[in-house]
């Protein structure tokens, strides 16, 4: 039995009555079929493409193909942009396919796959899903080696709550969190908090903020999985309390009435690391070129996203029908640091607002993704045992993060160190990546 199978991930027929909530199990002894939904082709709105320019014979990709899944959030846009504007094919990758995926369950399956058995190469993930994977945690003990090349952004997450919590305003620090989620417990009514997948970004964003308005994510409260198109649709049914996910869901959430924010994840942990360009370790290792080739469009997409004068054509491109189905406007404020809680409050923060690559937004940090690791520990998705930092080795490939900035001109933007160093969060922890132990032994709710 798997390690998920004692987790509180759960489904229940109410749910499922929309067609929207669905527990991706990690301990299924089903074969994974191959679930990519959507290919994309470039668009009339992608008009000013990257420039074309030779590729050179030592640098020509063993491959021109590629296949990569994308969710529909706002921080796949590197990979969208990627492809609409040429910067893959400008590097000589021009026959690279981004495929939407259904959940990040669909995503883990088709990675296990891989492009030889109709699956994919590689994706947009949540940053701790390429170490699961890798390690074999939701993937039925198969480990599927992978690497992280780059960040795609930091930033852009919130957690939303249902309109019945205005009352209390419950918002990033609430000493009523608790005792409200106690008095609706006490009535007899389960509470359930939605998340995107065990053990992902959402998933430990959630857990924080319970945990640190001192509810514990695993006794008093029942977490759920729900693929983050679906998440709004499932809060106007009344299916869940709270969910945590990546924009445009929580800004489409509040234009509908149909709840309200209780915070952006930039208030919980500023420039926090958020998902990431992983690739399968065997498709990189045995097509290194075509691998640099790829790196090196996504981070010139990531420079073309994070300029200003670019927000609002990015929008138009991700959220036609293909890639989002989602009004541009909808993606707009808050990718410019404008937020409407839904409640009254209002933020204009651009520094809070998701980034791309300023202040080393792409960069994959090691002690970042030492975090995660640990997390993840905390929680019981990875044994208390794991040596975490020989794991983020192996996974992280900040070396070709360096290699690919270097080949695009932005030598200059390379940070000096592999740590970002001592990170605090809201509520005044810190995270001292030289000392992950002391970190987890001094959490007060936690099941490691």
């Amino acid at each position: 039995m798997g390690m998920f199978s004692r987790r509180k991930f759960l489904t229940t027929a109410g749910l499922s009555t929309v067609g929207a909530i669905a527990l991706n199990s990690c301990t299924s002894s089903e074969t994974p079929t191959a679930k990519t939904t959507t290919a994309a082709s470039p668009t009339a709105a992608a008009t000013a493409t990257a420039k074309a320019s030779p590729v050179s014979a030592a640098d020509a990709p063993e491959v021109t193909k590629a296949k990569l899944g994308f969710i529909a959030l706002t921080d796949a846009s590197p990979l969208i942009i990627a492809k609409e504007k040429g910067f893959f094919e400008k590097y000589g990758m021009k026959d690279v396919e981004v495929l939407k995926q259904a959940s990040w369950g669909t995503t883990r399956d088709n990675i296990v796959l891989g492009s030889d058995a109709g699956g994919i190469d590689g994706a947009h993930i949540l940053t701790p899903m390429p170490y699961l994977i890798s390690e074999g945690k939701v993937t039925n003990g198969k480990k599927v080696p992978m690497y992280i090349l780059a960040r795609l952004n930091t930033n852009g997450q919130a957690i939303s709550i249902a309109n019945d919590f205005k009352d209390a305003k419950i918002s990033l620090k609430s000493d009523a969190l608790k005792s409200t989620f106690e008095k609706i417990k006490s009535g007899g009514k389960e509470l359930k908090c939605a998340v995107t997948f065990p053990g992902g970004t959402h998933d430990l964003w959630m857990r924080y903020w319970l945990s640190a308005n001192g509810v514990d994510p695993d006794k008093d409260v029942a977490t759920i999985v729900v693929p983050p198109p679906q998440m709004v649709a499932n809060m106007k049914a009344g299916n869940m309390q709270a969910f945590c996910v990546g924009e445009p869901w929580n800004a489409r959430l509040v234009e509908q009435q149909s709840g309200y924010t209780a915070l952006i994840t930039g208030e919980l942990w500023k420039d926090h690391p958020e998902k990431s360009f992983s690739l399968r370790a065997d498709w990189v290792d045995k097509n290194p070129k075509a691998a640099m080739a790829l790196l090196k469009g996504v981070l010139e997409a990531q420079v073309w996203c994070e300029d200003p004068a670019n927000k609002e054509e990015m929008c138009k491109i991700v959220g036609a029908d293909k890639w989002f189905k989602v009004p541009p406007a909808e993606i707009l404020g808050r990718l410019q640091g404008k937020v409407d809680y839904g409640d009254g409050r209002t933020l204009d923060n651009p520094d809070l607002a998701m980034k791309f690559w300023k202040d080393a937004a792409s960069y994959p940090f090691k002690s970042h993704d030492l975090w995660f690791v640990t997390e993840d520990m905390r929680w019981g998705y990875f044994e208390a045992t794991l040596d975490s930092k020989a794991l983020v080795d192996k996974v992280n490939r900040e070396d070709l993060w360096k290699e690919a900035a270097k080949a695009i001109g932005k030598e200059a933007d390379i940070p000096k160190s592999t740590s970002r160093g001592i990170e605090t969060f809201f509520d005044g922890v810190k995270f001292d990546p030289e000392n992950p132990k002391a970190y987890l032994e001094g959490l007060k709710i936690k099941k490691a």
